[in-house]
């Protein structure tokens, strides 16, 4: 099946740097990219929200992650950083679920964990957007299933597959957690999606952003396709 139109795909991209050792140079060109190309937000640390926001200037969203990449911050440590992070200019926020906790059969302290962070977000910025990193990769059908069922109840807006450090999405993961989440929740694909097929297989599947750093390769690709 040939990927999907090189906007549809552009316009899902949350294109990301999540490099420890990058600097503001690369954050403002991080930016610029997601404004030529059309993609739908920024993804970078707490620490360049304030200037991902400023240097973009609403040509797409600013997001950033908590209690990444494990998840077993505090519960109040991870509401002070999306809080913070919403102050401090981001748009959206993508938390790391306290999955091992999960699998140790936790559920009733993941669910209060990520109710307290979206009560946090909604409280600084009502229509700020949480995303809730579930690590699917890391999970057996069953406490996928429990942890779409946490994403949901908290009141989040997206479940997102992974954080792309412990393995990578798979179409069968954003296919189960769609069958899973009710309508009103999204999902976000990331995880070692590098190429127009494998954005184009996400969305097909039931996501409805794409997580990524690939997002320029991706769109060459897809232009030389054409070309083609």
């Amino acid at each position: 099946m040939p990927p999907l139109p090189a906007e549809q795909i552009a316009s899902a991209i949350d294109h990301t740097l999540l490099d420890t050792g990058c600097g503001p140079d690369a954050i403002e060109a991080l930016c610029d990219q997601a404004a030529v190309h059309g993609f739908a937000a920024v993804c970078v640390y707490p620490w360049w929200a304030g200037l991902a926001r400023a240097r973009l200037a609403g040509a797409a969203a600013v997001c950033t992650v908590v209690s990444f990449p494990h998840g077993l911050d505090r519960i109040d440590a991870k509401c002070d950083a999306a809080g913070a992070a919403i102050a401090a200019g981001a748009d959206e926020v993508d938390v790391v679920m306290a999955w091992a906790a999960l699998r140790a059969g936790d559920d009733a302290a993941v669910a209060d964990d990520l109710s307290a962070v979206v009560e946090s977000v909604r409280r600084e910025r009502p229509d700020a957007v949480v995303k809730v990193i579930v690590e699917s990769a890391q999970l057996t059908a069953g406490e996928l299933g429990r942890a779409c069922a946490a994403v949901a109840a908290s009141g989040a807006d997206f479940a997102k597959t992974g954080t792309g450090t412990a393995g990578a999405c798979t179409v069968e993961a954003v296919a189960a957690m769609r069958r899973a989440l009710p309508e009103r929740v999204a999902i976000k694909a990331s995880g070692g999606i590098r190429t127009a097929a494998a954005a184009s297989a996400m969305l097909e599947a039931g996501a409805v952003r794409i997580g990524t750093s690939s997002g320029v390769a991706i769109l060459g690709e897809l232009e030389a396709h054409a070309v083609a």
